[in-house]
C-alpha cells in the first residue's frame, strides 16, 4: 500500500480539482466527497470497482489508490458512508501484495501533458504506461541475421500488391494475428515469423510472443497483443490479404470447354548435387496458356529451369481464370518454402529462380484441390512439417 495519506494526496490533486460548491463541509472534507464520487461514477460506467495494475487507465488506478486508502482512514468513512449506495466501503483494506505500488512520482509522471477541460478525467496527448511499453517493444528491434529467408517473401507480397494477387485493408481490434500473417506497420512490410505458446493474461485474454520480421532487415520480439495494439494506433496500420479467387476450376471438363490455361509441375534433372540429393521434393510451379511441352522445350538453355532438362510430374486444367494471379496464389502459399539456390547463367551472371520450392507433389496436388473448393484459404504451408496447416 503506498504510504501517503489522504489529505497529501488531495493537495497533490488540488489543481485539478472541480469548484467547492457550499454546502457546510470544510474544504477537505469536500475534496474527499468529491473523490468519492469519481469512484461511484466509475463503478456506474464500468459496472465493477476500481482495479490496480499497468495494463489500467491512469484514473482506474488512481480511483483503485484512492478508494484504498479512503477505507482505512475512519474519518473518511464516517463522513462517506452515508453516500456509500454502492458498498464500496464495506469491502476489506487490501492487504500489502493486493495494494498498489503506484507512488506520487509514478502519478506525476503519468499526469505529465495533462491538459485539464472542465474534467479532471478529460485527457489529452497522454500515452498509458501500457502505450508506452508497447511503443517500446516495437521500437526495440535487433538486426535479422538470417534475414536472407525473407526477404524473397517481402519481394513476393510487394509483386503481388502490385499485380492485385493481394490487396491491403484497415486492421481492427477482432482481427487475428498468426504465423505467415504480413501487416504494414510504420510504413513498412511486417511479417509474423514465429509464434510461441498461448499464455492467459490477467484481463482473460490469450497472449503469445511472437518473432517479427521487418523488410528493413530487423526483427523484433514481442507480444502478439502488443502488435495488435501498435496495429490499431497506426492510423496506415493495415492488413496483407490474400484476394479470393472463387470457382477457379470447372467441376467438370468437356471437349467444348475452353482452357485458360494449365497447371505444370516440373521435376529437375540438373545434377546439381543439392537438387539431386532432394529431386523428389524440389518442384517447379507454373501456369501456361500454351503448351506444357513447348513452354519446356528449350529448359537446359534457361535459367529459369535451372539450366537442366525438367520432366512433368504433374498438370490440371483451368478454365476462365486468371492465369497470372493463379500462379501468384500457388507461389505465395509456398513461399516459406522457396528454394534458395543460385546458378550462373550462360553468361557467367548469378540468378536465383524464383519458382521451384521444397514441396511434396501430394501436397501441391492437395493445394490444387483446395484452391478448387475455396479451402485454401484456412490453410497455411509448414516447412518444417511438409504439410498444409489449418488455421485456428
Amino acid at each position: 500500500m503506498t504510504d501517503f495519506s489522504i489529505d497529501e494526496l488531495a493537495d497533490e490533486l488540488s489543481d485539478f480539482a472541480a469548484p467547492v460548491k457550499g454546502t457546510g463541509r470544510s474544504a477537505r472534507e469536500e475534496r474527499i466527497v468529491a473523490g468519492f464520487e469519481d469512484i461511484q461514477r466509475f463503478v456506474d460506467t464500468h459496472g465493477r470497482m476500481p482495479l490496480h495494475g499497468e495494463e489500467r487507465d491512469i484514473f482506474e488506478r488512481l480511483y483503485a489508490v484512492r478508494l484504498d486508502r479512503l477505507r482505512t482512514l475512519d474519518d473518511a468513512r464516517s463522513l462517506l458512508m452515508p453516500l456509500d449506495r454502492q458498498g464500496l466501503l464495506k469491502e476489506s483494506p487490501p492487504s500489502a501484495a493486493e495494494a498498489s505500488d503506484l507512488s506520487l512520482d509514478d502519478l506525476a509522471a503519468e499526469l505529465d501533458g495533462v491538459q485539464v477541460i472542465n474534467d479532471i478525467r478529460v485527457l489529452k496527448h497522454v500515452n498509458s504506461r501500457e502505450d508506452r511499453r508497447v511503443a517500446e517493444e516495437i521500437a526495440n528491434r535487433t538486426l535479422c541475421e538470417d534475414f536472407e529467408k525473407f526477404q524473397p517473401l517481402f519481394e513476393r507480397v510487394s509483386d503481388d500488391l502490385a499485380a492485385g494477387a493481394r490487396e491491403t485493408r484497415p486492421f481492427t481490434s477482432e482481427g487475428s494475428i498468426n504465423i505467415g500473417d504480413f501487416f504494414v506497420l510504420g510504413g513498412q512490410f511486417t511479417y509474423v515469423a514465429a509464434k510461441g505458446d498461448e499464455i492467459q493474461s490477467s484481463n482473460g485474454q490469450t497472449n503469445a510472443r511472437l518473432r517479427v520480421v521487418y523488410s528493413n532487415g530487423t526483427e523484433s520480439n514481442l507480444l502478439l497483443r502488443s502488435l495488435q495494439r501498435a496495429l490499431e494506433k497506426d492510423e496506415a496500420g493495415r492488413r496483407v490479404v490474400d484476394v479470393s479467387v472463387p470457382n477457379l476450376f470447372s467441376s467438370e471438363w468437356d471437349a467444348d470447354d475452353i482452357s485458360s490455361g494449365t497447371i505444370y509441375v516440373l521435376r529437375s534433372l540438373s545434377s546439381h548435387p543439392y537438387i539431386v540429393e532432394h529431386r523428389e521434393l524440389i518442384h517447379k510451379i507454373g501456369v501456361t496458356g500454351g503448351s506444357v511441352e513447348a513452354r519446356i522445350a528449350h529448359a537446359s538453355r534457361e535459367a529459369t529451369y535451372l539450366l537442366a532438362d525438367v520432366e512433368v510430374v504433374a498438370t490440371y486444367k483451368l478454365a476462365a481464370i486468371n492465369r497470372t494471379k493463379l500462379e501468384a496464389l500457388f507461389h505465395r502459399i509456398f513461399a516459406p518454402a522457396q528454394l534458395d539456390l543460385t546458378i550462373q547463367d550462360r553468361f557467367g551472371k548469378p540468378v536465383r529462380p524464383k519458382e521451384w520450392f521444397l514441396v511434396p507433389l501430394s501436397v501441391i496436388d492437395e493445394t490444387v484441390q483446395r484452391i478448387s473448393d475455396g479451402s485454401i484459404t484456412n490453410f497455411i504451408y509448414d516447412p518444417s512439417s511438409a504439410t498444409l496447416m489449418e488455421i485456428k
